[in-house]
């Protein structure tokens, strides 16, 4: 499973071949550093923990700030760890950049969604509300959540007023449509999760990865015989 750490730039648009025009996330990913190498042998699983952005020296901890030097690299901001099946290419330190994805591939992007702090039903859920009549006395309330004489609680997972957004949250199959190794920018199709300035997981589709082969459409075909409105 091949990946990066990003971060979201915003969105724009791109024109096609024929003039269409798409909507796309810019997403700045890379270059990031490998700051440790996991294998089954030494951790009992395969993985690489990857590290993205800068940090100030004076920001570091003791325990960070060996781990850094270990790997032969500056403090950085975002650490993250990613699963791989083969680690076998890769050693400490090594860079990571946008080339590892090419137009035309399909990645799934984890992000932490915008807050929007404490929310009632209405906007969080999409409760229709109440009669909004003048002495209607409910609008945009709870009501009732449950009945007392069945259960006599309220069930789990019954959706009510709370906190929103700040999800940890995954969109599945978004295209490459551009990949800009200089500036380490890569487009992709549509939006994604979280703010401006916000830090990303990019990984290879689970979906589509590399090398998957989409079926084209079975479309059917007349069966030969006399035209339409022939006379007999």
């Amino acid at each position: 499973m091949v990946g990066i750490l990003g971060k979201k730039i915003g969105m724009s648009h791109i024109f096609d071949e024929n003039g269409r025009i798409t909507p796309v996330t810019l997403i700045e990913v890379g270059p990031c550093h490998v700051l440790q190498v996991k294998t089954k042998e030494t951790d009992g699983y395969t993985a690489l923990q990857l590290g993205f952005g800068t940090k100030r020296e004076k920001l570091v901890n003791s325990p960070d700030a060996g781990r850094f030097k270990k790997a032969g690299v500056k403090a950085v901001r975002f650490v993250k760890e990613l699963r791989m099946n083969d680690v076998a290419n890769y050693k400490a330190g090594q860079k990571l950049e946008a080339d590892i994805f090419v137009k035309g591939d399909f990645v799934d992007i984890t992000g932490t969604s915008i807050g929007r702090g404490f929310q009632g039903g209405v906007k969080r859920w999409g409760w229709a509300g109440g009669d909004a009549g003048h002495g209607s006395m409910f609008h945009r309330r709870i009501g009732s959540i449950q009945s007392g004489a069945r259960l006599s609680r309220v069930t789990k997972g019954h959706h009510m007023p709370g906190h929103m957004g700040c999800d940890n949250i995954t969109i599945q199959n978004l295209e490459v449509l551009k990949v800009d190794k200089d500036n380490n920018l890569i487009a992709v199709k549509g939006s994604i999760p979280g703010h401006k300035n916000s830090f990303l997981v990019i990984k290879e589709s689970k979906k589509q990865p590399k090398g998957f082969v989409k079926h084209k459409p079975v479309v059917a075909t007349k069966k030969k015989g006399a035209k339409p409105g022939a006379k007999k």
